[in-house]
């Protein structure tokens, strides 16, 4: 009997250990769920998020508030099984989050470079929206090319085929949606006087049609925007920035004292696009006490799923749905929802 007991006894060990070491091997999952949640309005850290010197500033009596996802990229059995319980958390493959053949770090960085894009491209959209346009300026020409000889370095691209040219990236697609050897009228300012010029497009070998110019993208205006915010990555911060970057430059409340949540990406024409983590950050912002939440269109199936209490789901495709969305909640009325 006192060996039978050791046995036991022993395979009890065994197995516990066994069982200790299982738990404590990591998953190929990782954990999404809610992250922090940062009023674009207010302050982080002691500092504005949204820094303009060089003007006068409005305040408003409400909140413009970005939403984010946390995610836990080293993820045990436990962990993970209390995720897949969770009403509020999403266990998926670690690949969808970390790509097989990046590191942790790369995918870190290449997040960071679209946060800091988005801000770009946030504050793009929102001086346009303000009155200042951009401006589309020859930076090089291109030796022997299409345009030497007729455009020179500070002219001001404005239209093609008599259609306008808002920003360089619909330049660069009027110009290469066509093959090469088609014949562009391009209007352009030099010295401040307009003129008109014939430019047939060209391809070098494997490349798209060009029109032999180099170009960069300016947008004059007389104050300085800064975004100072750190820890978070990723481009869907860019329509709340946008937002806030015109509350704070637009006399006029935005939020009528509410406490208003959202997401999406923007681009230099205030397209608003769609984002990942919906879910987790419908729960983000309920916690933070939204009263509305902005929703890409094309995230707003998700978002009817993933729905919180009393936490309306205002559909935006764009930042003029946004700011009518807004200015509809101002006065009393419903805005489109999802």
């Amino acid at each position: 009997m006192r060996r039978r007991g050791v046995t036991v006894l022993l395979g009890a060990v065994i197995t516990a250990l066994l069982a200790v070491g299982v738990l404590s091997v990591p998953v190929p999952y990782v954990v999404l769920g809610p992250g922090p949640t940062v009023n674009t309005l207010g302050t982080k850290d002691d500092k504005q998020v949204i820094q303009i010197s060089g003007t006068s500033t409005s305040t408003s009596t409400g909140q413009l508030r970005l939403t984010t996802v946390g995610v836990q990229p080293d993820v045990g059995l436990p962990a993970a099984i209390a995720g897949w319980f969770s009403p509020d958390e999403a266990v998926v493959p670690r690949e969808l989050i970390y790509p097989p053949g990046q590191t942790q770090q790369e995918v870190d960085q290449r997040n960071q470079e679209d946060f800091a894009a988005s801000q770009t491209s946030a504050e793009t959209a929102a001086l346009r929206k303000l009155g200042y346009p951009i401006q589309i300026v020859v930076k090089t020409v291109t030796a022997g090319g299409p345009s030497d000889g007729v455009l020179k370095v500070g002219d001001q691209i404005t239209s093609v085929d008599g259609q306008q040219v808002p920003t360089a990236t619909r330049l660069t697609e009027i110009i290469r949606v066509k093959p090469a050897g088609t014949t562009f009228q391009v209007g352009y300012s030099r010295n401040g006087s307009p003129a008109t010029a014939s430019l047939t497009s060209r391809a070098e070998s494997g490349q798209p049609p060009r029109i032999g110019v180099e170009i960069e993208q300016k947008q004059p205006h007389p104050f300085e925007i800064k975004i100072d915010l750190n820890d978070i990555g990723g481009p869907s911060a860019g329509l709340m920035f946008t937002l806030g970057i015109i509350d704070k430059l637009d006399p006029e409340d935005l939020t009528g004292g509410r406490i208003i949540a959202g997401t999406g990406t923007i681009d230099d024409d205030g397209n608003v696009g769609p984002i990942g983590g919906i879910p987790q950050k419908l729960v983000g912002a309920k916690q933070a006490g939204a009263t509305e939440f902005l929703v890409p269109a094309d995230n707003c199936a998700e978002a009817v799923r993933n729905s919180q209490p009393n936490l309306p789901l205002l559909r935006v495709t764009s930042l003029d749905d946004a700011l009518a969305a807004l200015d509809t909640l101002r006065h009393g009325g419903q805005p489109p929802r999802c």
